[in-house]
């Protein structure tokens, strides 16, 4: 059977991958070295020196290019790394169209590190198309999108801002972070570049920081591929081990975390002392019929808002949880609550946080694949 042919839970064990020509070993073995011997100058077995190659950085872009129906994928040593080579790949003069309701270490780069090399970036509420097209002008060489956002949650349809960038000649890359290739699968939907946050439900385990990006075009993935070992921002092999291995049950583990969260999403909802809840599964969210058509499925990430809305009422509950550990990050198999404005969030000024809903008040959670039982107790108990 062709991996072509393969169903998704079928890739994730076996796309890319082969057992260990020398050994015969099942798992991808960590080649744990900087060089690789030459028999002459120039020939040699594919590899050179590990931040150009590493053969189990390699298997693991395989893996995740097959995963996302993308032909070439490159790992980086963070998400903030692989959106680096994607930016790298502007000129002063250009311009970027993004997402107001943007994950805060995106908004970080681009305003801190590239705006200052006149590049130009442009935040507009995505959910509505129009607004991305009143921003395109002859100088904008970029569209990035985030969907579901972090950490409101709302839905960008791919397909309509992909037929915006194509009709001006314009890349598109989307963060598929909290989503994965197991709900949605952008390359499909028209996105020139998938990008992850590999850290997140990829990896699976809270071990591993890491990024990835993956591309169907040869000239575009030649380019990142020259961005990435001429800047050198790569993985290790042993960080790459581990992504293999948490791979290898991402669609066990996504559709845990998808049941888990509906049933949260729903018990939190109907909780007196909660004023919003932000999930693209209802059927009241905005843009759900297009969650419905782009993804599989609707995900473990919710954000809640408290009907007392004080920074204070969100920093004394979040202590209170017990299953849910306070922390930054999210896609692990553990649940995970983190209060946005003062940790992802950040860097973003507070008028343009709340702008997009990110409101004092507001908490995200990362439902993890404990029993959904004891999660809503656990809720329930710090509520409470």
């Amino acid at each position: 059977m062709s991996q072509k042919e393969m169903k998704f839970g079928t890739k994730t064990i076996h796309a890319g991958l082969e057992p260990d020509p020398a050994t015969g070993a099942i798992m991808t073995p960590i080649y744990q070295t900087s060089t690789y011997a030459q028999t002459q100058v120039g020939v040699h077995k594919g590899y050179e020196y590990s931040r150009t190659l590493n053969p189990t950085r390699h298997a693991l872009e395989k893996n995740i290019a097959e995963l996302e129906n993308g032909n070439y994928g490159a790992c980086f040593g963070s998400g903030l790394a692989a959106i680096d080579a994607v930016i790298k790949m502007l000129n002063p003069g250009d311009e970027v169209i993004s997402t107001n309701d943007l994950y805060g270490g995106s908004y970080r780069i681009f305003n801190t590190i590239f705006a200052k090399y006149n590049i130009k970036f442009h935040f507009v509420d995505m959910k509505d198309p129009q607004q991305i097209e009143a921003k395109v002008n002859e100088n904008t060489k970029l569209i990035w999108v985030e969907t579901p956002t972090n950490p409101m949650m709302n839905i960008i349809d791919i397909k309509a801002v992909s037929a915006i960038a194509k009709a001006n000649n314009t890349l598109l890359a989307v963060d598929n972070t909290f989503a994965t290739p197991y709900l949605q699968t952008p390359l499909d939907l028209g996105a020139d570049i998938v990008m992850h946050s590999v850290t997140k439900y990829l990896g699976g385990h809270s071990d591993v920081v890491m990024g990835a990006l993956v591309m169907k075009d040869e000239k575009i993935a030649e380019e990142i591929y020259r961005i990435q070992n001429s800047s050198g921002g790569v993985t290790g092999p042993m960080d790459s081990f581990l992504v293999l291995r948490g791979i290898k049950t991402l669609h066990l583990r996504m559709q845990r975390h998808c049941e888990n969260g509906k049933e949260v999403a729903q018990y939190l909802k109907n909780h007196p002392k909660v004023a919003n809840v932000y999930w693209p599964g209802f059927e009241t969210h905005p843009n759900h019929e297009i969650a419905k058509t782009q993804m599989k499925d609707f995900g473990g990430m919710i954000s809640f808002s408290l009907k007392d809305d004080s920074l204070e009422a969100a920093l004394e509950l979040l202590p209170k949880l017990e299953i849910f550990t306070l922390a930054e990050s999210l896609g692990g198999v553990e649940s995970l609550a983190s209060h946005p404005a003062s940790m992802t969030h950040a860097a973003i000024p507070k008028e343009e946080r709340e702008k997009s809903g990110v409101v004092d008040s507001l908490i995200r959670l990362s439902v993890g694949v404990e029993d959904v039982e004891d999660i809503i107790k656990d809720l329930e108990n710090a509520l409470a």
